[in-house]
């Protein structure tokens, strides 16, 4: 899935230097979906965009295996002065994929209805995290980068999510973000919690949590 070798990755900001990852060298199991945990500020979202390939690391390579998605909940990759219809299309061409097909299943899935024909400028957090996950769900990934994205939308839009997403763990692997034990628990397998720099890794998720939980 991933292989970080010898990564470094900081932050300076008034003089504060914040390490996310200190010289790491780690190998994300193939065949788990991987929780990673870590309290407010630890550097999860930037593991996470590290992964996707959206951020680079200082020093060290990060060698991905297979098809990863974009960090779901990230919606940065979007161009806000096109609407949701180019973006999609943008999108669709950059991963090869049939533009029309993913245009039809995205108004179906999100829902956002004439609202795709806005710039995404004027789009609330909401409905580009709507967007976003229509999108994802539509394109075939190895593995899916998910940044705290399960809570979106009402009641009918969540049910929907839910068993499309588990449809694609069919064949797909996620590397998740949550702060939800009970997410974890249904979706993942094992876990790494990020501490001061330092990744710690998890076979069991249970352990992970039970661990997690005394800090």
């Amino acid at each position: 899935m991933f292989s970080l070798k010898k990564v470094e990755k900081s932050y300076t900001l008034k003089g504060v230097t914040k390490v996310i990852l200190e010289k790491t060298s780690f190998e994300f199991p193939r065949d788990k979906s991987i929780a990673i945990m870590g309290k407010n500020g630890a550097g999860k979202s930037t593991l996470m965009r590290m992964l996707s390939g959206a951020e680079l690391p200082d020093k060290g390579r990060i060698i991905r295996h297979g098809n990863v998605s974009w960090p779901l909940g990230f919606a940065g990759g979007f161009n806000g002065s096109m609407t949701g219809i180019e973006n999609i299309r943008f999108i669709s061409r950059v991963y090869g994929q049939d533009t029309e097909h993913i245009i039809d299943y995205v108004q179906d899935f999100s829902e956002l209805g004439d609202s795709l024909k806005l710039p995404i400028s004027v789009y609330s957090s909401g409905m580009k995290a709507r967007l976003a996950f229509g999108l994802s769900m539509a394109i075939h990934f190895d593995c899916y980068l998910i940044d705290e994205i399960m809570s979106v939308g009402d009641k009918n839009f969540k049910k929907k999510s839910h068993n499309v997403f588990n449809e694609k763990l069919q064949t797909s692997k996620i590397i998740m973000i949550s702060h939800a034990n009970s997410i974890i628990k249904e979706y993942c397998d094992c876990g790494i919690i990020l501490t001061d720099g330092k990744i710690a890794y998890y076979d069991d998720v249970n352990e992970m949590l039970e661990e997690y939980g005394k800090s």
